[in-house]
């Protein structure tokens, strides 16, 4: 089997080059087993980056045919690289992998096994969280429970690291979205799938490119793209607002009938406007997000826009541009 390796790159030139390295080995060392073939190699994906990344991708192409590099014309985000890299791979299999070197490369030879035993999907889950920060584990945890709980089929703790078959890469080609969730799409395409745990590490070098800004947006992503939960929501949340302005006017209505206390039209009027008003802000909000939604996918624009590559055949290229 030939095998693509597919690394989305977004200002890594400081982990780069000892990525290319460990990736070669690995390869080297399964194609002289003969696991995969001679001409299995590495795809980076170079994201719209403002460092070297771009330059240390073609120097590593240009010294050794096992590398290659697409260049987008900007910065699209990690979903978008990724899925550009998938679609470019010429592999019988690809496994996409972060460029931070936090993923374990010998889950590969795992991967690999399990695809030959015949998983035309295999998710690389993590076995533990105890690496990272109190908030992060407690957030990344709920995170997916709550995406279960809203009916999104996703793999616990899986995130991006994945060998996918050419059956399984065709399939995903047809899902035509522009607001990419790739860990909410492979699961329901629905072929046989595998699991291989393992360790995560520390990040070589570089800082990380999803701060927590970037994280809350992305798991909003998840959650807006496949679930009409918070639809449904805060159709529950105006029945029991209803249900509140009921009570509250049966109880001011009570006060002034049979009262002394009752301040003259304040309570029952300032009370149910701030309130009803916050809950009408809230639901526009939500609602709103899923109208920008449906307006970014019926302008149907490109995912991305290849600006360079380098490593592959002439062949291929010529496809790419009539396509």
């Amino acid at each position: 089997m030939m095998l693509s390796i597919i690394v989305p790159c977004y200002n890594e030139e400081a982990v780069l080059p000892e990525t290319a390295r460990r990736l070669a080995a690995l390869l080297g060392e399964l194609v002289s087993r003969e696991k995969l073939s001679g001409d299995s190699h590495v795809v980076f994906v170079d994201d719209g980056s403002r460092d070297q990344t771009w330059s240390i991708i073609e120097s590593l192409a240009r010294d050794a045919p096992v590398y290659r590099g697409l260049k987008l014309s900007r910065n699209r985000s990690h979903q978008n690289a990724l899925l550009a890299g998938l679609q470019h791979a010429q592999g019988d299999i690809t496994i996409s992998v972060d460029a931070d070197l936090q993923d374990d490369l010998s889950a590969i030879e795992a991967m690999v096994d399990a695809h030959a035993a015949g998983a035309d999907i295999v998710y690389g889950v993590r076995k533990r969280r105890d690496r990272d920060s109190f908030f992060k584990r407690a957030s990344a945890e709920a995170y997916y429970r709550l995406l279960a709980r809203f009916g999104l089929e996703v793999v616990f703790n899986h995130a991006d690291y994945r060998l996918m078959s050419r059956r399984a890469l065709a399939a995903l080609a047809r899902f035509g979205e522009s607001n990419l969730f790739l860990r909410g799409i492979i699961p329901q395409l629905g072929f046989p799938s595998a699991i291989v745990y393992y360790d995560r590490a520390e990040r070589f070098a570089g800082e990380s490119k999803y701060p927590l800004r970037k994280m809350l947006a992305f798991a909003w992503q998840g959650i807006s793209s496949f679930s009409a939960a918070p639809l449904h929501l805060v159709t529950g949340l105006g029945l029991l607002v209803s249900l509140g302005s009921m009570g509250f006017s049966a109880w001011a209505l009570w006060v002034w009938l049979f009262t002394e206390h009752a301040v003259p039209g304040w309570t029952s009027t300032v009370v149910p406007l701030v309130f009803l008003g916050g809950v009408q802000l809230l639901s526009i909000g939500i609602l709103g997000e899923y109208v920008a939604k449906i307006y970014s996918e019926t302008k149907r624009r490109p995912a991305y826009f290849l600006e360079k590559q380098i490593g592959f055949s002439q062949a291929f290229k010529d496809t790419d541009k009539s396509s």
